[in-house]
């Protein structure tokens, strides 16, 4: 195989790339442009709204239906829980990207609420339990300020539950920390707005409205980078109210987390008018430092009050014992001289434990710090990562402050550090108080952490069923051992103040980043989630039973999978910022694992690998691997070893907290060996002939300095390649998306009535070469016509960011991979069919596949509800309107007569298999007519349901529009299989259902054979 490849290589070299073109054309190509990556305004992303929903009304695949096929295991990230204190059965779990869900039994199910409005992301919600929950007010856009925290467009309010909702403004906050209502006057709420992600804006700090939304009063504001995260409110005085304000500054590689603006703000005349608390006398932390700040008012005495601050200054040198031996930490600020003193046994241990090169060896290091060849922080880059970075920068971090005195004065309750949110402060942020006892307090980060005597000492209560990651948190007024808490992984409640919970993890919700499918029978589908690990899981769970457990596979947060197709169990996949495997899923544990390692020595430029890092497993030799750091990587042996086949792909990264500068995406050609295509997060497109030999930039032509969120090879036609840009983290969220059908040499825009909504994905059909799916943060669309025009595709898939999709090639089934809501499947064979010609036709019927006739049709069982059967006929009309469709012998005798009224495009009736009770004795002799000679006559009686089913045979279904246009499709209902028996060969239904499986075995083998 490799002798092959090689040659194959040999073949590609020197192809030349043709000239590149600039070249100004008419239509929608483009020119080299610098993109406008200014902020969407709000009016803008209205408009994107309204024109989501004209794609919708105006889409020829709205009853193309979507079904969750889960995972529930590991749920999403929980922003916020609202709980009826006098019946705590009944409360509302709001996620970041998951929308609002309801439970009125203890979270034995949940109901969605929030599914189908202009965005699905929450940061905080407000029930005003005095209305039975039926006033919900809903503050938009995730506050914890992460990666993949979506804009929102302000608040919402219900009055009925959650039925129905209406939008009530402040459409620029993008985030929002807290919503406070009035405690007697319904018309009166306060709101905390974070504002803008990524970009200063005016529309932030706190509001005040009075007349129920109508109309709001910004009362505090501080600039365009400070934000309000946290309010809160006096119990029994509502002129009272406190507020903590929080400067930041997000980019795509960096995150400021702190300023010396954040500090917390009382207001004693209603919120009208602010002071400020956090002065240098009042005993809180100042300067640069500060970053997120949470609030907590004890109900029972308000004049006590705790803060959460996130402190970002630099921890002073500590007295306390080091790890054993060299770590990472210690190598970053080392100098070479205390190097040289330690022990070469000690290096050498380290050396191993860190996974250097056999080559690399203490005399080594020493010998070449000594000459001046390295520098002790070339050590640490080998091996010290992203992850290292984030989590052993010795920052203060979380420390809790208490006042007694209303907020005059503070004091920290502890005296050692929390060690709770690391250099992530601004994802966590909250303290909590057991409205019944002033020393019982929850504080969280990683893990959740209790103290029972006022914040002086602390102990975890995580359990193993708990995520480590929290974000909301309930205590009962009546009984402070019963506690809701919400994390990354869902909900989970305890009885006994943490020392037991349970995970409340029934609906299907889930933050995929990346899907991927095997072709096993039935397919298996993989995904990374944030912060959940890889899991696979089938796409064919059971009809109407509980979705099934997904296996998980791999840990940290999930990103990237391929898997090889030819034995379906070898996967590729790890977590963040690069660290990937080559496994065996039927395996656990890292001694099934190869570590995919790209080659670099000591000293060398140290590696940029996004969050994401792609990689992409060549359906031409599935040997070969291809991985991107910000250079492109090849495998020629399944991941046992790398070579580097690129310079930097990138514009060369920038300084940073995040790495930046990396590639984002990678794909080859299915249509030929060896033709590849990268896109950098920081905007560029590349083209490879020769299997990543050489590199072509294509990207000149494209606008500027976005995020390449995808790059797509057609598998139709060699030439062509579509590309989706992303200007998500500029607070930019125009549709950008563009096809060239010469190898990227020009670029044509397409998707031009695409909504103002952030691209993720693109990807063309498998089947029909003028089919396009685009996956965007509030849907999936599809073009019919190779991106000149797009129609939305929502049958039961709510408004949720999309990160992935693909299209299942043999099984033809578009799965989806929500941000939010897990995974969705839809059945698109017929889809692929709508060709142009098919389009035109005034009504058109699909093939049916044929119904095997089953003897037990109708038989009730005892106990149980009858379940009709569903069998669907499948039909297209050009224009909506009523239509008749007709069950029909072959020689036209009418058995059953269905209306509907038929959208334009695709539509299914359901049939229940039943004939009309006034076609007996015409059905009866069409039947004894055409019988064979040897079989005895046909006597038709009704089941036990009291109805007359089909019997095999040959029939149509004739569909006729209401202008009369009729259309005819033949189909079959077929005899029962045979199977052997013990008493000979018999005629009978093999079940095809549980419920006839259990009659089987009841009736066909005995309860004896039974047990």
């Amino acid at each position: 195989m490799k002798k092959i490849l090689c040659y194959t290589l040999l073949l590609f070299v020197g192809i030349p790339l043709g000239t590149f073109a600039q070249k100004k054309k008419k239509g929608t190509s483009i020119t080299p442009t610098e993109a406008s990556i200014e902020p969407t305004s709000a009016a803008a992303r209205t408009a994107g709204y309204q024109q989501r929903e004209k794609l919708a009304a105006a889409s020829l695949v709205n009853n193309v239906k979507f079904r969750a096929i889960g995972p529930t295991d590991m749920s999403g990230r929980v922003v916020d829980l609202d709980v009826n204190d006098a019946n705590p059965t009944q409360f509302f779990v709001a996620y970041a990207s998951g929308g609002l869900w309801k439970t009125e039994n203890n979270g034995m199910s949940f109901t969605p609420l929030f599914d189908h409005e202009s965005t699905m992301t929450i940061g905080d919600m407000a029930v005003d339990w005095k209305t039975n929950g039926q006033t919900i007010w809903v503050g938009t856009g995730e506050n914890n300020s992460s990666r993949s925290s979506y804009a929102g467009d302000g608040v919402y309010k219900s009055t009925n539950g959650g039925k129905t909702w209406q939008h009530m403004g402040l459409e620029d906050t993008h985030h929002i920390g807290q919503v406070i209502l009035h405690p007697t006057d319904p018309n009166t709420v306060w709101v905390a707005a974070v504002g803008h992600l990524y970009s200063p804006n005016s529309e932030r700090g706190v509001y005040k409205t009075t007349d129920g939304g109508k109309t709001w009063t910004k009362t505090l504001f501080i600039d365009n980078n400070t934000g309000a995260i946290d309010l809160d409110i006096h119990p029994t005085n509502p002129n009272v109210l406190f507020a903590s304000m929080w400067y930041k500054e997000r980019s795509a590689w960096n995150f400021v987390e702190g300023g010396k603006t954040s500090g917390i703000y009382q207001s004693t005349d209603g919120g009208s008018t602010w002071q400020l608390l956090s002065t240098p006398a009042s005993g809180l932390p100042q300067g640069e430092g500060v970053g997120r700040i949470g609030l907590t008012v004890y109900p029972r005495d308000p004049n006590i009050m705790y803060a959460f601050v996130d402190n970002q200054d630099k921890r002073k040198p500590e007295d306390k014992k080091e790890e054993e031996g060299l770590t990472v930490k210690q190598l970053k600020d080392m100098k070479v001289e205390d190097f040289m003193k330690l022990s070469d046994l000690v290096i050498n241990e380290f050396l191993d434990k860190s996974n250097f090169p056999t080559k690399n060896s203490a005399a080594q290091l020493k010998k070449d710090l000594g000459s001046g060849k390295l520098q002790v922080k070339d050590i640490y880059d080998f091996v010290g990562g992203a992850n290292d970075d984030v989590i052993s920068a010795a920052v203060k971090g979380a420390e809790i402050y208490r006042t007694d005195d209303g907020g005059k004065s503070w004091q920290k309750t502890h005296d050692e550090p929390l060690d709770l949110v690391y250099t992530y402060g601004y994802y966590f942020g909250q303290i909590f108080v057991a409205p019944s006892d002033p020393k019982v307090l929850v504080t969280f980060g990683v893990p959740i952490l209790l103290s029972e005597d006022g914040g002086k000492s602390w102990k975890s209560v995580d359990k193993e069923n708990v995520h480590s990651d929290h974000h909301a948190l309930w205590i009962n007024p009546n009984n402070p051992d019963h506690m809701i808490n919400g994390n990354d992984g869902g909900v989970n409640v305890t009885y006994d103040r943490g020392k037991h919970w349970s995970h409340l993890n029934s609906e299907p919700l889930g933050q995929f980043y990346a899907i991927a499918v095997d072709m096993e029978k039935p397919y298996n589908v993989y995904g990374g989630l944030q912060d959940n690990g890889v899991w696979t899981g089938t796409s064919k769970p059971r009809e109407n039973a509980p979705l099934p457990e997904w296996k998980s596979i791999m840990g940290g947060d999930g990103m990237q999978v391929q898997v090889d197709w030819r034995d379906n169990n070898t996967v590729y996949t790890g977590f963040q910022f690069g660290t990937y495997f080559r496994l065996d899923k039927n395996k656990s544990g890292f001694g099934s694992m190869k570590r995919l390692a790209m080659p670099r020595e000591i000293g060398d430029p140290k590696l940029r690998f996004n969050w994401q890092a792609p990689i992409h497993l060549s359906r031409h030799n599935q040997d070969i691997v291809y991985f991107g750091s910000n250079k492109f990587h090849r495998s020629l042996d399944k991941g046992e070893t790398f070579e580097t086949l690129s310079d930097d792909l990138t514009k060369g990264g920038k300084e940073g907290d995040v790495p930046f500068g990396t590639l984002a995406t990678i794909d080859e050609s299915p249509k030929r060996f060896g033709l590849i295509y990268a896109g950098s997060d920081d905007g560029l497109v590349w083209v490879s002939k020769d299997a990543g030999y050489t590199w072509t930039k294509i990207s000149d032509a494209l606008p500027q300095n976005l995020w390449v969120s995808r790059v797509t090879a057609s598998a139709h036609d060699e030439g062509t390649v579509y590309v989706s840009l992303n200007g998500y983290r500029n607070d930019n969220f125009q549709p950008y998306l563009y096809a060239s059908t010469d190898y990227g040499q020009t670029w044509k825009t397409i998707g031009t009535d695409l909504p103002a909504e952030p691209i993720n994905v693109v990807k063309e059909d498998p089947v029909n070469a003028n089919i396009l799916y685009v996956g965007t943060d509030h849907g999936v669309y599809i073009s019919l016509d190779k991106g000149t025009s797009f129609m939305r595709m929502s049958g039961g898939l709510p408004a949720v960011a999309v990160h992935d999709l693909l299209v299942h090639p043999r099984d033809k089934e578009l799965v989806v991979g929500t941000h939010g809501r897990s995974i969705y499947v839809a059945d698109v064979s017929l889809v692929q069919q709508l060709a142009d010609s098919l389009r035109q036709k005034p009504v058109y019927a699909f093939n049916l596949d044929p119904i095997t006739y089953n003897e037990r049709w109708g038989r009730i069982r005892k106990y149980e509800e009858p379940e009709p059967l569903k069998n669907e006929i499948p039909f297209y009309t050009k224009a909506a309107g009523k239509s008749t469709i007709e069950i029909q012998t072959d020689k036209g005798l009418t058995l059953a007569t269905l209306t509907d009224t038929s959208e334009a495009g695709l539509n299914y009736i359901t049939w229940n298999q039943t004939v009309k009770a006034d076609s007996k004795a015409g059905y009866e002799q069409y039947l004894n007519e055409t019988k064979k000679k040897e079989e005895k006559e046909i006597k038709l009686e009704v089941a036990e349901d009291k109805n007359l089913y089909i019997q095999p045979g040959k029939y149509k279904v004739v569909i006729m529009t209401a202008d009369g246009t009729k259309t005819e499709k033949p189909f079959t209902v077929k005899a029962p299989e045979k199977r052997p028996s013990r008493r000979g060969i018999v005629t009978q239904s093999i079940p095809s259902t549980p419920g006839e499986w259990e009659e089987y075995r009841e009736e066909e083998l005995g309860m004896e054979e039974v047990k």
